[in-house]
């Protein structure tokens, strides 16, 4: 029965779920490492040790986050050349991408000590939490030249329309860092180093398994790989331009999503827990949504490298019609269990209370977020990064221009222009990009 549904499905759909399902458990699998060093940390008899993690791993995520532009401009530039059957260029993309993640990983194995010092000027740890975190820190940072590696692996499978490779790897990646991380805190006595260390190997791991499995997956390409043009001035210009869209664009991003924690954090204890709580709403959509918006990216660059227009248009129009039902889903979900979910989250009374006046702003985010997600995997996949960039500084425009302008909308309730502003700069995303869509094809 099972073979006879996927069987009825058109051969587009088929490419694309093959492309968005591995990608959706991949991205399911990422909260994963966070909450088992959050239950390892969590039994060690003091909240220092939760906080130290809570603090390693922030630093880590605004550290990385920018950086993305290794797996997006990989994927995109690597997917347009597969369509347009520059094997050669398929080639030296991987290499150029790694070389490029070993420098900047190098850099921030020798700058590691600013980038600390930095960290501190932004963050303010207790004296108990800080030597904790720090050891967390300089344990993990060793880890960028996986993590930078892993981006481009990845980035460059799914160019290859494979994103089963990285699901894999994810999967397996997880299930290292949680036997060991279990094995040096219970087994051997160790606390944070542990949990440190943990990581440490399993990010290792994780490289070298996708870089065995792409080798034996596309092992064939090493014949067409040549030096000549590996560093010639126009593909370097252009990667540049890429990956510095794609780097401002995620400040952004970064910016927003870290001014609405800071912001609930001005408003209380309370409010700071219901925004942390209700964004887990969010992440949760994201992770389902940006599989499909990864299958947008592989088959929109294969499509461009083509230069099959009509196929270009017909992998559009498929993906807006699965991110539609996706939505759909979401809508009804957050609309019907969203307290549910609330209370599965926390046993907080008042947080319970206070988190259904702002449950309306949740159900809206699949209205106002769809395109947005969509939008972006195309535009990435299409290296259309300047238009990338464009809809989302208009968006944070909007987001703070609301956030500050509107002070009297909702009487004395900040909170509720703070999730107004985020639902704008989502809408704001998505609608810049559809305007932006007509000049897509004339990027490349």
């Amino acid at each position: 029965m099972r073979h006879s549904i996927v069987f009825s499905l058109s051969p587009l759909t088929q490419r694309i779920l093959r492309v968005a399902l591995p990608a959706i458990v991949s991205n399911i699998t990422v909260p994963l490492l966070g909450l088992v060093d959050v239950a390892i940390t969590g039994h060690l008899g003091s909240a220092a040790y939760i906080g130290a993690i809570a603090v390693g791993t922030m630093i880590f995520n605004v550290l990385y986050w920018p950086f993305g532009f290794l797996r997006m401009g990989t994927s995109g530039l690597t997917g347009q050349m597969l369509g347009a059957r520059r094997l050669d260029e398929v080639a030296r993309l991987l290499v150029r991408s790694l070389l490029i993640a070993a420098a900047l990983a190098l850099l921030f194995i020798l700058l590691q000590q600013p980038i600390l010092h930095a960290a501190w000027l932004f963050m303010h740890p207790t004296p108990e939490v800080r030597p904790l975190a720090a050891t967390y820190f300089h344990i993990c940072i060793w880890g960028a030249p996986a993590v930078f590696g892993l981006y481009s692996l990845n980035g460059w499978c799914i160019g290859q329309q494979n994103s089963r490779i990285p699901m894999t790897v994810a999967i397996v990646q997880n299930v290292i860092n949680i036997t060991l991380s279990l094995l040096l805190v219970r087994v051997c006595g160790m606390k944070v180093e542990g949990v440190a260390l943990g990581t440490l190997v399993a990010q290792y791991a994780g490289l070298l398994l996708s870089a065995t499995l792409c080798l034996h997956r596309y092992g064939r390409l090493r014949r067409y790989f040549s030096w000549d043009g590996m560093f010639e001035r126009t593909t370097m210009r252009r990667i540049f331009v890429v990956n510095s869209d794609i780097f401002l664009r995620s400040l952004f991003l970064a910016g927003v999503n870290l001014f609405i924690t800071a912001a609930g954090s001005w408003q209380g204890n309370d409010i700071l827990a219901v925004n942390t709580l209700l964004m887990q709403f969010f992440f949760v959509y994201s992770y389902f949504i940006d599989g499909f918006a990864y299958a947008g990216e592989a088959l929109c660059a294969k499509a461009l490298g083509a230069r099959r227009h009509t196929q270009f248009r017909r992998t559009i129009r498929h993906i807006f019609l699965w991110g539609t039902a996706v939505s759909l889903l979401f809508i009804l979900l957050f609309a019907f269990s969203g307290t549910t979910f609330v209370r599965w989250l926390t046993d907080q009374p008042s947080v319970i209370h206070i988190s259904a006046r702002y449950l309306p702003w949740i159900v809206a985010v699949p209205v106002a977020g769809m395109a947005a997600f969509l939008w972006d995997g195309i535009f990435v996949g299409t290296t259309a990064t300047r238009q990338l960039f464009i809809s989302t500084f208009a968006a944070a425009i909007v987001f703070f221009a609301t956030y500050y302008g509107l002070p009297h909308l909702f009487a004395a309730d900040t909170n509720h222009i703070l999730w107004l502003a985020f639902i704008l700069y989502l809408i704001t995303r998505g609608v810049t990009q559809t305007i932006l869509y007509p000049t897509i094809w004339k990027v490349s």
